[in-house]
């Protein structure tokens, strides 16, 4: 992720900023994604291989939270 990469276009200056562009991306990546280690029995994301849900979260859904 550009975020993590000093002196670029995506470089945060305050560490509030950081956190509140990289929030999407963690809960994408946890809620969103199928992930291809935990096919057992079908792709699922990491949130279903837990138990908190069970299904994978649309981005309407995902972006709901952030306002």
């Amino acid at each position: 992720m550009r975020r993590f990469t000093r002196l670029t276009n995506g470089f945060s200056r305050k560490i509030e900023n950081h956190a509140a562009a990289i929030a999407p991306h963690f809960q994408h990546y946890n809620f969103a994604r199928p992930h291809t280690s935990l096919k057992n029995p079908y792709p699922r994301s990491p949130e279903m291989a837990a138990g908190v849900d069970d299904y994978p979260w649309p981005l309407r859904e995902i972006a709901a939270l952030l306002d």
